[in-house]
């Protein structure tokens, strides 16, 4: 099933459970979907992914705020955050663990023949697109980092 029609359908399941933090989290995404449906040159269907990229862009975003939150010390919008958080979640890809992502890196590295911190975009380029989705940009360049010292 589509995202959008996956998204639609937990939409209808979440306003008759008057679950209000996955309501909204889901009408976040929804809204999100049909900007990027509706955006110029775009035609038809979302591609997988670039429903995966709305997905982590939604979570980056939620989590920027998130960050912001912990560090005015409000802990009433940080659990609104989390919450959307825990949500948009659901609908990625299994995300990696770190010995994962480790192993994974490792592998591109060996592949490309990196082996000096020079040689991190060459790395950083091939790792964001296979691991799209599975994990974040950040933990991707910090783990390189410390893979090419």
């Amino acid at each position: 099933m589509a995202l959008k029609a996956q998204i639609d359908a937990d939409i209808k399941q979440a306003m008759l459970a008057k679950d209000q933090d996955k309501l909204r989290a889901l009408r976040a995404v929804k809204s999100m979907i049909l900007l990027e449906e509706t955006k110029e040159g775009q035609t038809g269907e979302l591609k997988p992914e670039d429903e995966t990229k709305i997905l982590t862009k939604a979570v980056k975003q939620r989590k920027d705020s998130a960050d912001i939150y912990r560090q005015q010390n409000r802990p009433d919008l940080l659990a609104v955050e989390e919450a959307e958080i825990a949500v948009i979640e659901q609908y990625l890809p299994k995300q990696l663990s770190e010995s994962e992502l480790k192993e994974k890196l490792q592998a591109i590295i060996i592949r490309l023949g990196a082996s000096v911190p020079s040689d991190m975009g060459k790395v950083m380029g091939v790792a964001t697109k296979e691991l799209a989705g599975q994990t974040d940009g950040k933990a991707i360049s910090a783990m390189v980092k410390v893979l090419l010292q």
